[in-house]
Order: C-alpha cells, then sequence, then structure tokens
C-alpha cells in the first residue's frame, strides 16, 4: 500500500511540478498521518503557499480514495534538511552545505559541495570542511546526507 501512496502522491507533485523528497505514514490504523516533504524545481525556497497548493491537490486525489482510510490527516511541508540519496541530487545542490556521514572516511562532516566526480556507479564527491581543507568521498561509503543549513 505503501509503495502505491507514493506512485500516487509523486504523479500528483509531479504534475505541480514539485519533488517528493520524503514521504512517511504514521498515526493510528483509524486516523493515520501522512507526512509529505516537498521541494520545488527551481530551487527556490518552499513557501506556506507550496504547501498548501500541494496539499490541496493531494486531498482531491486522496479523498474518496481506498488507499488511506477517510479520517486521514495530512501534513506538507518543506524539506528542511533534505536528505542527499542520489547522484543527480548531489549534482542539484552543488555549492550547497550538507551533513555528510561516512564512517570510512572520518565520521560525520559539514562541508560544501564542490561536485560529483566519476563514472556512474563510482562516483566520488567533494566537500570543502573550510580552512583549506577538502575531502573526496565515494557516494558508496556515504552512509547518510543531508543538506545543511549555515550562515
Amino acid at each position: 500500500m505503501k509503495d502505491e501512496l507514493q506512485d500516487v502522491v509523486a504523479k500528483e507533485l509531479d504534475q505541480l511540478q514539485y519533488d517528493l523528497v520524503e514521504l512517511r505514514r504514521g498515526g493510528t490504523k483509524t486516523r493515520p498521518l501522512i507526512e509529505v516533504r516537498i521541494d520545488r524545481r527551481d530551487a527556490a525556497a518552499v513557501t506556506v503557499d507550496d504547501c498548501a497548493r500541494a496539499s490541496r491537490a493531494l486531498e482531491a486525489r486522496l479523498d474518496g480514495s481506498q488507499l488511506v482510510s477517510e479520517q486521514y490527516v495530512l501534513q506538507v511541508s518543506s524539506p528542511g534538511e533534505r536528505p542527499l540519496r542520489s547522484p543527480d541530487e548531489w549534482r542539484r545542490f552543488t555549492g550547497r552545505w550538507a551533513n555528510v556521514l561516512s564512517p570510512e572516511h572520518g565520521g560525520r562532516m559539514e562541508g560544501k559541495i564542490l561536485g560529483l566526480e566519476g563514472e556512474p556507479g563510482a562516483e566520488v564527491v567533494l566537500i570543502d570542511l573550510g580552512a583549506g581543507k577538502e575531502r573526496r568521498i565515494p557516494l558508496a561509503d556515504v552512509k547518510e546526507a543531508r543538506l545543511a543549513f549555515h550562515w
């Protein structure tokens, strides 16, 4: 059911030119909670109006469907510290700060994404850690990564 729900949510958001960053289900069987995190494709910050627009479209699609009970609760929000999962996302967010966990390469670190090199399946991310230090980490060695807010 979750895969079907995720497919429906992703398609609705795609029509609105938003990306589905994360879909979580919680709550109870009689009152399920559906949490949806979206991102804009133009790299602008997600606004309250974006969340409302996505919420209205998703509710119109989910109301009366067999995907969730009638008493569901839908929460649509910005991605916050968005996870980085694919090489395309690393490329898209070049120049932004990320929090990266790679035990094989020093543990948890925060730095600016400088770019991605290498062949598909063997990509290496370049990260500027500041103070003249750069780190090259194979994506296969990244256990977790999220965009970081940096002032």
